[in-house]
């Protein structure tokens, strides 16, 4: 079940391998994100000291917490495997690539982060993937009509 989605990613990168990462929560942030107060399209990740982070995540307080709800924007460590981040780092240090969230869901009763190694897309390749769709627009549509 997805609880949040970041769909400027699959626009803005192409999108190469996917993890799945636990997240560090505190409290009642569980309960927020499950109710769906939550975003990540801001969102960004950094590794730092070979452990991996999300920053920018947004977490709406929980309505029924107690004073000491955390930080809507605090930094967030991920739970990945060593020879995962390992793997990320080397290819971030790369010119070109990045890691970006993708979607927060749950499996299994926990919240996991869905993260991508990804290469940012130049204006034309966004054009390019626009003009893709709007052909296969076309061509469903009227094959449509000629199946009528």
């Amino acid at each position: 079940m997805i609880l949040a989605n970041n769909k400027k990613a699959f626009f803005d990168f192409f999108i190469e391998e996917q993890y799945e990462a636990g997240i560090e929560l505190i409290g009642s942030e569980v309960k927020s994100i499950k109710a769906g107060h939550s975003s990540i399209k801001e969102a960004f990740i950094r590794i730092i000291n070979n452990e991996i982070f999300i920053m920018g995540m947004n977490v709406v307080a929980w309505k029924y917490g107690s004073t000491y709800n955390p930080e809507e924007k605090r930094v967030r460590k991920l739970l990945l495997h060593k020879n995962e981040i390992k793997k990320m780092l080397e290819k971030v240090k790369e010119k070109g690539w990045t890691i970006v969230p993708l979607n927060v869901h749950l499996s299994k009763g926990y919240v996991k982060v869905e993260i991508a190694l990804a290469r940012g897309k130049k204006t034309y390749d966004k054009k390019e993937v626009l003009a893709q769709k709007d052909q296969k627009r076309d061509m469903e549509r009227t094959l449509r009509e000629i199946n009528r």
